[in-house]
């Protein structure tokens, strides 16, 4: 019996040992984690010994929350707040309006720099007493305060002398979720989705606090809650409750909720026989659902918009244009303070002109016809979210148009949630990239932020990665994609680099031994790849529906440009796609100097070189190497590199739980197979017309092409029989 009690004791605690590491991936970069460092704890004590917190709102109240939750947690000991600003207080943090005149004017140059939504965190001398104060204008500016002050701690930054000014570039800073209401999530790859409709309104998971805490942690201000292939459904008045009650949640985060409207919504949900935005019935409907949605939701933030494109319902099917449809649905939410989204992601079945022309030649010519808080929404590349593309020319191009950014956090392109692949990265890329619209300098993240052109409203969107699987983004280190996507909304111009260290101290470790190496793995892991899927601008060769693994011999689908042989024209004399004044002319959608450069394959940076030209198996690259030689290493490349990466992450081992270190492990051997069976097929594929050896250094194919033509994959999650 004392044997039994003995083993059952010891299950207990490794089970609850398990759980425990489990819940950590639960806390994502917010784990608050024991700070060792022993100057660093009475640095920090000191500066948190009595904290002044005004009583107030909900945001107030959620700030004041996450100190009281953070601070044992990271310093040992219990938080202390003080009631008196002026004589005891080692840290205030509290509205500019509410501070002592002294400190007013201390501050006024930093609050001359700083919006409604920016804070300032500094240190000064108050009544003789050295004090550290959070300020800002708005209650929402003090929340993103104490969060960013939290994370300096995290972060074992220096805080003794701190003197920190920031404001969001950006406006809107949302998520856009792929979900149904079914709970599927569209290209979601972490599990269901977190709206469990079935128990709203009434029943308020936890998971949902926790996700607008942390996405107010890195300031992200909005979310669309579902899919933009959309359901009319929700915006009937028993899911509107719903809807209602998770806006109640997101609210005291500074969150708004959106919706996506499905454009056919009168005729579906209203039992009117047309949805023609011109006519007057259908204006009034789209009136009063809007007014409906206010009078539930006062902060609704509006409507995010698919129409016309894949099977979507939208004013074309009147013969109406997109001007017509934005602008009815604009002016029903003018008057409550809304905004309309409207995805520019169309191409259609009756254009056989170049895929990627179609979004700007279909837009071009209405910019400037749009009402004012209407805003176009724009992928980043001009096909669908690709391992690697050229900026949309869209940027730049629509000048009196506010455009918004979507990039995709979830990684359809990207093995899914089995790859480590750290987008921000890529991000970066586009957002750097010049458009030269106004000449050198005219960047993407100038487009976006507004600078560039004076645009009143700005946004950036990420298609969401985030499922109820416990550790939220089904990959560890994908929680690093949705971080670094709400660190670049809010500001566009930081580095993938610092993105990265910020997260890495945060979620694991401070350990400089352990920040160093895995940091350079994260940051080279977005090459590996696009170097094992889509080299030297190769894309969209990915099979069937799924996108998961390869599939460049696709081509019996009922459109042209749902086939991969539309993208990649491999044939015996070369491979590529021309887009230059030979072929398609897409070139001609950007500024003169990059048309220019672009319209050579010898100022056409390699990346991008099959993605506007096709060029002979044997054209040289700029190594000196035939193009199939060149295809051929970088696919071998990018097998390398996870390699890399695999033995970069057995070198952290010590400085990662078991369960940590296990998860990615794993994950890390699944996406080295994967990246050897894309090589491998892919080659086999291309080496049918290139007639080539492959070159020395380049692995053998472990398969026949056969066997690869006969996998399938009926399971993949976030399947649907189209691209989205």
């Amino acid at each position: 019996m004392k044997q039994l009690k003995t083993l059952i004791l010891i299950v207990t605690l490794i089970t609850t040992s398990a759980k425990s590491q489990h819940l950590e991936d639960y806390k994502l970069w917010l784990k608050y984690s024991k700070i060792e460092s022993g100057p660093k704890v009475q640095e920090y004590s000191n500066i948190v010994t009595k904290i002044y917190f005004p009583a107030g709102t909900d945001v107030l109240s959620n700030a004041k929350n996450e100190l009281a939750t953070a601070l044992p947690q990271m310093l040992g000991k219990p938080v202390v707040f003080s009631e008196h600003m002026e004589t005891e207080s080692s840290l205030i943090i509290a509205p500019y309006d509410q501070l002592p005149n002294t400190l007013k004017k201390q501050f006024e140059k930093e609050f001359a720099k700083v919006n409604d939504e920016g804070f300032i965190i500094k240190s000064t001398v108050f009544n003789n007493k050295n004090i550290t104060v959070i300020s800002a204008r708005t209650d929402i500016g003090i929340l993103y305060g104490t969060f960013r002050l939290l994370n300096l701690m995290q972060m074992n930054e220096n805080l003794e002398e701190v003197s920190l000014t920031d404001s969001p570039k950006i406006e809107v800073r949302m998520l856009n979720h792929w979900d149904n209401l079914d709970r599927s999530v569209e290209r979601g790859y972490a599990g269901f989705s977190l709206w469990n409709w079935q128990k709203l309104p009434e029943y308020i998971d936890q998971r949902y606090i926790d996700y607008a805490r942390a996405n107010a942690s890195i300031g992200i201000n909005a979310t669309v809650l579902t899919n933009v292939n959309a359901n009319a459904l929700v915006l009937t008045p028993m899911y509107l409750e719903k809807v209602e009650a998770l806006a109640n949640v997101f609210r005291g985060y500074g969150i708004q909720v959106y919706l996506t409207a499905r454009f056919s919504a009168p005729m579906e949900i209203g039992g009117l026989e047309t949805a023609d935005p011109l006519n007057v019935e259908v204006q009034q409907w789209w009136n009063d659902k809007t007014a409906e949605i206010y009078k539930r939701i006062p902060d609704f933030g509006g409507f995010l918009v698919k129409a016309n494109s894949e099977g979507q319902p939208g004013p074309q099917n009147y013969g109406r244009n997109h001007v017509d449809g934005a602008n009815m649905m604009a002016k029903a939410l003018k008057s409550h303070g809304g905004n309309v989204i409207w995805r520019a992601f169309v191409y259609s079945e009756h254009d056989d002109t170049d895929r990627a022309k179609q979004a700007y030649s279909e837009f071009l010519p209405y910019d400037g016809n749009f009402d004012d808080n209407v805003v176009v929404q724009v992928k980043n590349g001009a096909i669908d979210f690709q391992p690697r593309e050229p900026f949309h020319p869209m940027f730049g191009a629509l000048k009196e148009t506010p455009i918004a950014m979507e990039f995709q956090i979830t990684q359809e392109y990207l093995g899914f949630s089995t790859h480590l692949v750290y987008l921000p990265k890529l991000f970066e890329e586009v957002l750097d990239a010049d458009t030269y619209q106004k000449g050198p300098g005219s960047t993407v993240a100038k487009v976006i932020d507004g600078s560039l052109y004076n645009n009143t409203i700005s946004v950036m969107a990420g298609v969401s990665n985030i499922g109820n699987d416990l550790n939220w983004t089904g990959h560890p280190f994908a929680q690093a994609n949705w971080y670094g996507f709400g660190r670049l909304a809010w500001d566009p111009y930081l580095s993938s680099e610092k993105i990265a260290e910020e997260w890495l101290r945060a979620t694991y470790s401070n350990d400089e031994n352990f920040i160093s190496p895995v940091k350079k793995m994260m940051l080279m892991s977005r090459e590996a790849v696009v170097n094992y899927m889509n080299p030297l601008g190769l894309h969209h060769i990915f099979d069937t529906g799924h996108h998961y693994g390869p599939g460049p011999w696709v081509d019996n689908l009922s459109r042209p440009d749902w086939n991969p042989v539309y993208y990649h024209k491999a044939d015996e004399k070369g491979i590529g796609f021309d887009r230059t004044t030979s072929g398609s002319n897409a070139t001609e959608q950007y500024a003169p100097f990059l048309e220019k450069k672009f319209n050579d394959p010898k100022t056409t940076p390699e990346k991008y070189l099959l993605w506007f030209h096709h060029l002979p198996w044997d054209y040289q690259l700029k190594n000196g190497k035939t193009l199939w030689n060149g295809i051929a290493e970088k696919y071998q490349e990018g097998v390398d590199q996870v390699n890399d990466m695999i033995t970069t992450w057995e070198k952290a081992k010590p400085y990662v739980t078991n369960h940590e270190y296990e998860e990615v492990s794993m994950l890390l051997q699944i996406q080295l197979r994967e990246a050897k069976w894309w090589r491998d097929a892919c080659l086999l594929y291309f080496q049918s017309f290139s007639k080539r050896p492959l070159p020395n250094g380049v692995e053998k194919p472990s398969k026949t092409l056969k066997e690869y033509k006969s996998l399938k994959f009926p399971f993949a999650p976030g399947i649907r029989p189209r691209w989205n």
